[in-house]
C-alpha cells in the first residue's frame, strides 16, 4: 500500500512573485499554506480507505488609508498573485474610514523568523503498511469479549508548512507536523450501550510518532475495552451536591469553554455575537476580577514545542510568548491579538490565527494550560468525604454568555470518605462559570499533569476549526451540582 503524494510548492519562488506583483499601501503581505492530510483506521478487524488529502493556497492581506482587504486564492501564479493583490486592495478602499481594524491605526509589524515542530520518528519513515499493521494489532485488542460491538484504532497526521511574507521584506516560515491517535470501544447488553475512548481526540500533539508511546496508546486498549465492558452493569452517577474530581482528559474542556473561548477579545468586543455567542466577561475585569480561587493559576503557552497549538509567530508575524493570563484566581490578560489590543487599549499575547489560507486570521486560544499544585492523586482523593471522579467528556453544552455550562463524562466513579468506590456510568455535572472556578478547592501536582488538546475548535463566520493545546493537571471542586442519566 502507498498513499498518493502531491508535489510540494517551492513557497519562496511564490513569495517572489506575489513581492513584484504587491501594490503600493500602507501594508501588504501574504500569508501561503500547504498542508497534507493523512487519515488511517481499523474498524472491527477491517482496513478503512486511507484518506489522503492535499490543499495549497494563500490568503493577500491589504491595509490602506483605514481599510483593510483581503483575497484568498489557489492560483499561485504571477497573475494570480497579481489579481488577488489587486482584490485586497480594492476592498481596503472600499472599507477605508468604517473598518473596525482599519480604523485602529494598528499595523502588522512582521519581522524574520522560523519555527519547525520538533519530530524523532518521521511519519514518513515508518510504511503505510507498517503504520496499518499496527493500527490493526490495536484494533483487536480492544475486541476482548463479545459484547464490544463497535471498535476502532486510528491516526490522523497533518503536515503544515506556511510562508507569511510582506512587501517590506518580512518574511517568517514555519513548518508544523501534527498527530492525532484515536482509540475506541463501544459494548453493549440489551438496552444498554456505553463507549470508552482514548480521551475522544484529546491525546493530541506536535511531532511525529515517538507521540505513541509518550502519550501510552500502546497500553490503553485493553483498559478501555474492560471499562466499557464495566459499564454496562455499573448503576448510574449519584445526584446532588458533592464535591468533583476532574482528570485532565476532562479539564481541558472544561478550560477550553469556560475560561478559553470567553476570554478571546474580539468575542469580548462583540466580533461572536450572531454566530456562537458573547462572553460574560467585560473589558474592565482585567486586573481586578475574581475569576476563581488562588488556586487558580492559568498561562498561553505557544512555546511549549510537544502542545498541539505551539508556534513561533502567529498569523500575523507576531512573535509567540507565555503569559500569565489568570495568577491567583485574578483575571490580568485577554486572548486578544495585536489588532485586538489595539481596539480595546488592553494587552494581549500572539493569537491571530487562521484555519487555512482561505480564511483571515481572528482572536484564537492557542496552548491554554492550568498549572500544577502540590497534591497528588491520591491526596485530592483523600480529601473528599462525598463526591466522584470522573474521566473523559462525552457532551458539553454552554450558553451564549460562555458562562453557565452542562458537560457529561464516559466514566466516573463514587467516592466515599477518602477512597475511591464503585465505577458509575452517565456522570454530569452543571455549574456557572465564576462559582464553579472559585470552588476550586485543590489542584494535583506535575504527576497528575497531562499535555492534551483538541483538533476541533470552532469559531467566526465563515467558520474556522483550529488546533488547540491544553495541559492540565487532575483538580477537586467543591459543591457541584452533579447528576445522573436518570436525573
Amino acid at each position: 500500500m502507498q498513499a498518493a503524494r502531491a508535489e510540494s510548492v517551492d513557497l519562496d519562488a511564490v513569495a517572489a512573485s506575489f513581492r513584484a506583483a504587491a501594490p503600493a499601501a500602507d501594508f501588504c503581505s501574504l500569508r501561503l499554506v500547504e498542508a497534507r492530510d493523512e487519515h488511517l483506521a481499523v474498524r472491527r478487524g477491517v482496513v478503512q480507505p486511507p484518506h489522503v488529502t492535499y490543499d495549497c493556497g494563500a490568503m493577500v492581506t491589504v491595509w490602506d488609508g483605514g481599510g483593510v482587504g483581503y483575497a484568498a486564492t489557489s492560483d499561485l501564479s504571477s497573475s494570480g498573485l497579481r489579481r488577488a493583490a489587486e482584490q485586497a486592495l480594492a476592498w481596503a478602499r472600499r472599507t477605508a474610514g468604517s473598518h473596525v481594524l482599519g480604523a485602529s491605526g494598528w499595523r502588522p509589524q512582521v519581522g524574520d523568523g522560523e519555527y519547525a515542530s520538533p519530530v524523532e520518528t518521521p511519519w514518513a519513515s515508518i510504511a503505510l503498511a507498517d503504520k496499518v499493521g499496527l493500527l490493526r494489532g490495536e484494533a483487536e485488542r480492544l475486541h476482548t469479549d463479545a459484547r464490544i460491538v463497535d471498535w476502532e484504532a486510528g491516526l490522523w497526521h497533518t503536515a503544515l508548512d506556511t510562508l507569511l511574507v510582506t512587501a517590506g521584506g518580512g518574511r517568517v516560515r514555519q513548518a508544523f507536523q501534527f498527530l492525532v491517535p484515536t482509540l475506541s470501544a463501544t459494548a453493549n447488553a440489551g438496552a444498554e450501550t456505553q463507549t470508552r475512548t482514548f480521551g475522544g481526540h484529546a491525546y493530541c500533539r506536535q511531532g511525529g510518532l515517538e507521540i505513541l508511546r509518550a502519550v501510552g496508546f500502546f497500553d490503553a486498549a485493553p483498559r478501555l475495552a474492560g471499562q466499557a465492558l464495566e459499564l454496562l452493569a455499573a448503576p448510574n452517577c449519584p445526584s446532588g451536591a458533592m464535591d468533583l474530581v476532574i482528570a485532565p482528559d476532562q479539564m481541558i474542556l472544561q478550560i477550553h469553554e469556560s475560561i478559553g473561548h470567553p476570554l478571546e477579545l474580539d468575542r469580548i468586543l462583540g466580533d461572536e455575537r450572531n454566530y456562537a455567542g458573547r462572553s460574560f466577561v467585560t473589558l474592565d475585569m482585567f486586573g481586578t476580577y475574581r475569576y476563581g480561587s488562588e488556586l487558580l493559576n492559568v498561562t498561553f503557552d505557544p512555546t511549549r514545542s510537544e502542545q498541539l497549538a505551539s508556534y513561533g509567530f502567529d498569523d500575523d508575524g507576531q512573535p509567540a510568548h507565555r503569559e500569565d493570563v489568570i495568577g491567583a484566581g485574578i483575571l490580568l490578560r485577554p486572548l486578544g491579538s495585536g489588532s485586538s489590543q489595539a481596539r480595546a487599549g488592553l494587552p494581549g499575547v500572539a493569537n491571530a490565527r487562521a484555519t487555512s489560507w482561505n480564511r483571515p486570521p481572528i482572536d484564537r486560544m492557542a496552548n491554554l494550560n492550568l498549572e500544577p499544585g502540590q497534591h497528588t492523586f491520591d491526596e485530592l482523593v483523600r480529601g473528599v468525604e462525598r463526591g466522584v471522579y470522573v474521566e473523559t467528556n462525552c457532551s458539553w453544552s454552554i450558553d451564549d454568555s460562555r458562562n453557565k455550562f452542562q458537560f457529561g463524562c464516559e466514566w466516573g466513579r463514587r467516592i466515599e470518605n477518602g477512597a475511591l468506590r464503585e465505577v458509575v456510568k452517565n456522570p454530569n455535572y452543571r455549574g456557572v462559570s465564576a462559582t464553579f472556578w472559585r470552588n476550586l478547592r485543590a489542584v494535583g501536582n506535575r504527576d497528575t499533569l497531562e499535555v492534551l488538546g483538541t483538533p476541533w475548535c470552532g469559531k467566526g463566520e465563515p467558520n474556522q476549526v483550529i488546533r488547540v493545546g491544553h495541559a492540565s493537571p487532575a483538580c477537586v471542586f467543591s459543591d457541584v451540582d452533579v447528576f445522573g442519566g436518570d436525573a
